[in-house]
């Protein structure tokens, strides 16, 4: 018997992946991203790895969430139907801040990647690295 999970998708194809620390958690997250949306996690991936050393890594209500310090939590993604969202917690402090929000969204900003949609590694990188050089959002606080 083989003791690989079968990939269980909710609504709009986003993985179910058990609550847990760690990189193990993040990448069994992105491994179960449907088609083209694994490929574009993996990248999200590489890139915050590549931006913050030692970064903190988690799955939290079926989403990856990273945090520079292991207590704030400052980007989380989320697979839906048609992309993928990267959400950046206290994205209207960054500059330029990313264009996705809502009235009800407060400082959470975020970009959409739909496939084929090309990342701007440059942006996105430097939006890394602010996010991650400033306190996040802490979960202990939030119940």
């Amino acid at each position: 018997m083989s003791s690989a999970k079968k990939k269980v998708l909710l609504s709009g194809g986003n993985p179910k992946i058990t609550k847990a620390d760690g990189d193990s958690p993040v990448q069994a997250y992105i491994a179960a991203m449907p088609g083209w949306k694994s490929t574009v996690g993996k990248r999200i991936d590489s890139l915050i790895t590549t931006n913050v050393p030692g970064v903190t890594k988690a799955v939290k209500w079926n989403s990856p969430f990273y945090s520079a310090n292991g207590n704030d939590w400052f980007l989380s993604f989320h697979v839906f139907t048609r992309y993928v969202k990267v959400t950046f917690f206290r994205g209207t402090t960054l500059n330029p801040p990313p264009s996705g929000h809502t009235e009800r969204s407060k400082e959470a900003r975020w970009i959409d990647i739909h496939e084929g949609d090309q990342i701007d590694e440059i942006q996105f990188s430097a939006w890394i690295q602010q996010a991650a050089a400033q306190p996040g959002w802490d979960l202990s606080r939030s119940s």
